[in-house]
């Protein structure tokens, strides 16, 4: 290669990192303080764009210059700020002290609210920005050109890392700033009014998220997907830098800006997966981010299933349902047998999730790995074995397995919000690969003809095959829940220290959690694939992860029915209002919110809280 041109793409990394860090510098400054994970900092950037592209073109009309376009800029990023406010008093203020779990359901519902409002506020279609005024020639570097504009955006990382600093260290804000991020007790302990610093700290944070999306109308078209693929970098940049680290965060920027520069060149299917893999790389080697600190972040995980003794009437209520479930063909059309067979296979899902979460306070954020290796794995041995399906779905089952156990070796050294995402980048890594591995997965057309085997075909029976399948692993599942090593779970969950000082092996026992929860939802998702006849990336995408846990919180995390139940509400909700609005995400998200501000025990647990304080 030509040394002119490994400038140039170093230049384009440098520009790109530079972007990077001025949205991720945001969440970073935001989880130190508050220790929220939010999800909805890239809906804050796509506001921070769409703004500018309608705000600027409109001033620019009056009088035509670099001060009017960066003035827009500035203003753009302002009004994203002050709506930072807002979010902060109507929503965050309460989910402070939530688990990660809450925080990340609640946030993930204004991102559905986000996405039809800014729809219904800016139109469907993407809105391009104009050029820069003065920037708009570009200008040459060792004999290739190179856009001018580029050049500003390498220069304003920098600038917003020496601002931000000077604020940081020669600010009262600023001290409070760091001192939260350090202990946030001690500092509630001083008197510091902690409202008034968290709603300042998400003032700068949403205003340097939309900053980093107003920067970015001359370069791209703000679009309404501009929010999850900003989210996930901006995520990895903040774990891998150390959560609350500024100097982390643009160090990572401008490792995952190179890597992105130069690994396309290297392995041009790498876009996908190189950030998520460096970030599991990090994590394998520093558990707390290349600056963080050894600490648990976050809130709480001791919410989950407690110990209870079995009732013997639990069993006459699951025998009761599952026989009036086994009768639903007689009444049932194929349009709500189809319905019902994918809610089972959904409840399974959700119930695999809840070992890990309910029972071992293990958050996961990319459960949705082990379902689409479920699926892939039956649709392989369909198209490349010509397996049946008697042996498909087994073989499903086990690359998921195999999966959770490689995975769960990993994650079991790591805690807090560092599980989540070293979870997530598990999950991302392997929709890059079933994405970008064309020749095997398919691509995004995925893998068509993955059809039931015949004695199994028609809705009818393959519902009941569905039926007994997610029957019998729910209640190897229960008695796992019940027995010794599901206690060994709780134990550990609950406090660490104790458990570890009576001699459990934290460790071994979550990583065998890993295997046994990413088994069962290898077999919902083996299911699912035959139900649908094919298979595709978005089986392993981050929207199916947070299914699950929607589920889950929707039932109920402290129950053991909870999310079979919270999976049959949610489809029946999608149902309902899908055909009826095309506004559904926005009440989907509404929903989403007030479950966790209203009904944070969900609907089952609701339920038996009110039965309780009756009694």
């Amino acid at each position: 290669m030509e040394p002119s041109f490994l400038v140039i793409q170093s230049l384009n990394g440098l520009a790109s990192a530079s972007s990077l860090f001025i949205t991720a510098c945001g969440l970073t400054l935001v989880f130190g303080v508050t220790r929220i994970v939010n999800f909805a900092h890239g809906s804050l950037y796509m506001i921070g764009a769409y703004t500018a592209a309608t705000l600027v073109p409109w001033l620019l009309q009056f009088y035509f210059g670099p001060v009017t376009f960066w003035a827009g800029i500035l203003a753009s990023a302002l009004v994203v700020g002050l709506i930072g406010v807002v979010l902060e008093i109507v929503l965050l203020r309460r989910i402070y002290a939530a688990p990660e779990l809450f925080q990340l359901l609640a946030t993930f519902g204004v991102v559905l609210v986000v996405q039809d409002l800014v729809v219904q506020v800016f139109g469907p279609q993407d809105i391009l920005g104009p050029r820069a005024p003065g920037l708009r020639a570009p200008v040459e570097i060792l004999g290739r050109r190179f856009p001018s504009y580029e050049l500003v955006l390498i220069a304003a990382g920098p600038i917003v890392l020496g601002l931000v600093w000077l604020l940081l260290r020669k600010t009262r804000f600023g001290v409070l700033v760091r001192a939260a991020t350090q202990d946030r007790e001690m500092v509630a302990s001083l008197g510091v009014n902690q409202a008034v610093l968290f709603t300042g700290t998400l003032f700068l944070g949403a205003f340097l998220a939309g900053l980093g999306g107003a920067l970015q109308i001359p370069r791209v078209a703000a679009n309404t997907g501009m929010d999850l693929s900003v989210i996930a970098e901006s995520f990895v940049v903040t774990v891998v830098g150390g959560m609350g680290s500024v100097p982390g965060a643009f160090l990572a920027a401008l490792i995952i800006g190179q890597l992105q520069a130069f690994g396309i060149l290297i392995f041009p299917k790498s876009t996908l997966v190189v950030v998520f893999l460096l970030m599991a790389v990090v994590l394998a080697i520093r558990p707390y981010g290349l600056f963080g600190r050894p600490e648990v972040v976050g809130g709480t995980h001791a919410v989950g299933i407690v110990s209870r003794k079995p009732r013997s009437s639990d069993m006459a209520v699951a025998v009761i349902v599952l026989a009036l479930l086994a009768c639903l063909p007689l009444v049932a059309d194929a349009y709500l047998l189809k319905v019902a067979t994918e809610i089972l296979i959904f409840a399974l899902f959700a119930f695999s999730l809840q070992l890990l979460i309910g029972v071992g306070g293990i958050v996961s954020f990319g459960h949705a790995a082990f379902f689409g290796l479920g699926a892939y794995g039956a649709a392989l041995g369909i198209r490349w074995l010509s397996a049946p399906m008697e042996a498909a779905l087994p073989l499903g089952l086990l690359l998921a397995a195999v999966g959770a156990a490689l995975i769960g070796a990993f994650v079991v050294r790591l805690s807090g919000i560092y599980l989540a995402m070293m979870t997530l980048a598990a999950a991302q890594i392997l929709y890059a690969v079933a994405f970008q591995w064309v020749e095997v997965t398919g691509g995004d057309n995925g893998i068509v003809g993955v059809w039931p085997a015949e004695w199994a075909s028609g809705q009818t029976r393959y519902y009941l095959l569905t039926l007994g399948l997610t029957a019998s692993a729910v209640l190897v599942l229960r008695r796992v829940i019940d027995a010794p090593f599901g206690y060994a779970l709780r134990a550990a969950r609950d406090s660490e220290p104790r458990a570890e000082a009576i001699g459990l092996n934290i460790r071994r026992h979550r990583w065998l959690a890993f295997i046994l929860s990413g088994a069962a939802a290898g077999l919902a998702g083996g299911i699912y694939a035959f139900s649908r006849g094919s298979v595709d990336p978005s089986l392993l995408g981050i929207p199916t992860s947070v299914d699950a846990l929607t589920m889950l919180l929707l039932g109920g995390i402290q129950t053991v029915t909870g999310p079979l139940v919270g999976a049959g509400v949610l489809h029946a909700l999608r149902d309902q209002i899908m055909p009826l609005t095309s506004l559904w995400r926005m009440f989907l998200g509404l929903s989403i919110i007030a479950i966790v501000l209203i009904f944070p025990r969900g609907l089952v647990g609701t339920v038996g809280h009110w039965r309780e304080a009756r009694s």
